[in-house]
C-alpha cells in the first residue's frame, strides 16, 4: 500500500441494507439480530435513498414504512477519498458509519470509525516489519520476502517467555473490535517464530481464537535465528509455554518499588 490510505482500501464491501418499504418493526428486529448494527443504509436497488438509525425507530409506528422515518440528509464518502478526510467527517458529524458511493451514486461499501482506527494501526506495523527485515538481511545476508496471511496459533513458536496479565484485557478489547495489529512472524523453512505480538496471541488464545492475521517474513534460505536460540533456551515450543504474570512483577514496577 503506498501513499495515504483511501476509503476504498478500508471500507466494508458487504453492506447490510434495508429498502424504503420495509417496516419499522422488521428493521428493528434485524437491528437486534445483527451484531454491531445500529443503523442501515436504505437502498432502492443500488442507489442510496437514506439512512435509518436506532434513534429513527424510537417511538415510530411499528407498521410504518422506513422511508417515513429515515434520514435523507445524507453524508457519504467516495472510495478514492482519503481515510483521514473521512475521519474528519465522522468526527465533526458525530456519525459513526458513512455509506460509500461511486460516481454513479451506487452503494459500494460502508466505512466506520473502527475502520478509520484500523487504517492507522495497520500502517504503523509495516514500518516495524521493514525494520526487522533490514536487520535480518544485515545479520544473515539473505534475501527476504514478506506476505500477509492468516496463521494458526498452534503453529507458532514464541520468542518471549512471559506476558503481563493486565495488558491482556486491553488486547482482548482490541481483538473484539478488530483493532489489533497484525502479528509479525518469521517463516524459517516452515518453522513459524512469533517475532511480535505475544500479548495479542495470548489474549486471542484465552478468547478461543485459533488463527490471526500476520505479516510473515520468509528468508530465501533457512537461517540460524537468534530468536530461535532464545526460544530453545527458554524451553518455548508453543504459545501455551508463555507464562502470564501479574503486573506487580513487571520489572518497571519492581524498580519503582525499590526507589520508593
Amino acid at each position: 500500500m503506498t501513499g495515504k490510505p483511501t476509503v476504498g482500501e478500508y471500507m466494508t464491501r458487504d453492506v447490510e441494507t434495508v429498502t424504503p418499504d420495509d417496516t419499522v418493526s422488521s428493521v428493528a428486529e434485524r437491528m437486534v439480530e445483527t451484531t454491531g448494527h445500529k443503523g442501515f443504509p436504505v437502498t432502492d436497488g443500488r442507489t442510496v435513498e437514506g439512512f435509518v438509525s436506532a434513534g429513527d425507530l424510537l417511538l415510530a409506528d411499528e407498521d410504518a414504512p422506513v422511508f417515513t422515518v429515515m434520514s435523507t440528509d445524507l453524508i457519504v464518502a467516495h472510495p478514492e477519498m482519503k481515510v483521514t478526510d473521512a475521519a474528519r467527517v465522522i468526527l465533526r458529524s458525530g456519525i459513526q458509519k458513512l455509506p460509500v458511493v461511486d460516481d454513479a451514486d451506487n452503494l459500494v461499501g460502508i466505512i466506520s470509525n473502527t475502520d478509520v482506527v484500523r487504517s492507522q494501526i495497520e500502517r504503523a506495523t509495516p514500518g516495524k516489519v521493514g525494520k526487522l527485515m533490514r536487520t535480518l538481511e544485515q545479520i544473515h545476508g539473505v534475501e527476504l520476502t514478506e506476505s500477509r496471511r492468516e496463521v494458526a496459533l498452534d503453529d507458532l513458536i514464541p520468542t518471549q517467555a512471559r506476558v503481563y496479565a493486565d495488558e491482556l484485557e486491553g488486547r482482548q478489547y482490541e481483538l473484539e473490535r478488530e483493532l489489533a495489529e497484525p502479528l509479525v512472524v518469521i517463516d524459517n523453512g516452515g518453522v513459524l517464530h512469533l517475532a511480535d505480538g505475544h500479548h495479542r496471541v495470548m489474549a486471542a488464545h484465552e478468547m478461543g481464537v485459533e488463527s490471526m492475521d500476520a505479516y510473515v517474513i520468509v528468508p530465501g534460505t533457512t537461517v540460524e535465528l537468534g530468536m530461535a536460540k532464545t526460544a530453545e533456551k527458554e524451553g518455548l515450543e508453543a504459545i501455551t509455554d508463555i507464562e502470564i504474570v501479574d503486573y506487580a512483577r513487571h520489572p518497571l514496577v519492581e524498580t519503582t518499588k525499590r526507589l520508593q
